[in-house]
């Protein structure tokens, strides 16, 4: 019989406790560690200005949100991009049951392309539950002129779905401002929608000791596309920091990923050039009804026009999606 352990502070007693537990027993203890903070810190190495020296250096800092890029998101919009954001919302939305909800996006680019979409499809999936969606108006709006533009089987699908559950799509806008005395969204050509909630997608950008080092231009590392090398000798960078000309995706960071890491086993063993970075991935998005659909796309093979096929949704691949996510928990985190 296995017996769980929940560990309340992921510290030195949490963690060495966990680790211990986790070596002695292996599968006879089931571990739980929960903590705050999503890093840990040697208290001593506060007393340090730490500095590193390196023959290689990745930088995979992902982006961060620029909330001040949106006047009025802070104090009148909510956001779903960051856990406290998203964790806000889930005490808020089951709460409403009337009015306007407006998903906008506040700046381009921005991290998982489909997640607009599917903030207004599970919406309006939650409200249909709850005998509240006629009282609500859903509008979406959108820096493109489709959903996902690479693919427009996949765009065609998220409108149609749209269409059926009467959730309006404002294409090629951008969020500019929100006005908290009037309770109104101002697009980037001044129009102005009332709403009653506003789930937002915040302007992205590079992180400050990014821009701070000088490494970015135009907001972001530009990278070798094939090799993610930067301009600086020994220097790549991968995923959401660079302007390699794919979104910014998870999946698409671990394929750059994994060229980097050919990159530098292939020099370290004085090996052949591995192939170069093909800008292929995939996104996953929920439509509702326990049913995901899938996105494949390719961005460098067709040099500005990207392709995009479609997987429609299914119980199939919401598996997939699991299965991604619980392969790569194992992969990164161990059992």
């Amino acid at each position: 019989m296995t017996t769980s352990v929940l560990v309340l502070g992921a510290g030195f007693g949490g963690l060495e406790l966990s680790t211990r537990l986790s070596e002695e027993l292996g599968d006879e203890v089931e571990i739980t560690l929960i903590d705050r903070a999503d890093a840990f810190v040697f208290g001593f190495s506060k007393l340090d200005l730490e500095r590193y020296e390196c023959d290689v250096l990745v930088v995979a800092l992902g982006a961060d949100y620029d909330f001040a890029a949106t006047p009025g998101l802070a104090e009148s919009g909510n956001e779903f991009y960051t856990v406290a954001g998203a964790e806000a919302l889930r005490d808020l939305i089951p709460s409403f049951r009337t009015g306007t909800a407006i998903v906008g996006v506040c700046g381009a680019p921005f991290k998982c392309p489909p997640a607009p979409s599917e903030a207004a499809l599970l919406l309006d999936e939650h409200l249909r539950a709850r005998g509240a969606r006629d009282d609500v108006r859903i509008q979406v709006v959108m820096p493109f002129g489709a959903p996902i533009p690479p693919s427009p089987d996949t765009s065609a699908a998220i409108l149609e779905t749209f269409a059926e559950r009467d959730i309006e799509f404002l294409p090629d806008h951008l969020v500019a401002s929100l006005d908290g005395a009037t309770k109104e969204a101002v697009l980037d050509d001044g129009t102005r929608l009332p709403y009653d909630l506003f789930l937002g997608i915040p302007v992205h950008r590079a992180p400050a000791v990014v821009e701070d080092s000088r490494m970015t231009e135009g907001g972001w590392i530009p990278v070798d596309p094939g090799t993610l090398a930067t301009r600086f000798p020994g220097v790549y960078a991968v995923g959401d920091v660079t302007s390699v000309g794919t979104p910014k995706a998870g999946m698409f960071a671990e394929g750059a990923a994994r060229v980097v890491a050919d990159q530098l086993i292939a020099r370290i063993r004085g090996a052949d050039e591995p192939p170069k970075y093909d800008g292929k991935g995939a996104c996953y998005i929920e439509f509702g009804g326990d049913e995901v659909a899938r996105v494949d796309v390719d961005f460098f093979s067709t040099p500005g026009h990207p392709t995009g096929t479609f997987v429609a949704p299914s119980m199939d691949t919401a598996a997939e999606k699991a299965a991604f996510a619980s392969i790569r928990r194992a992969r990164w985190f161990g059992d």
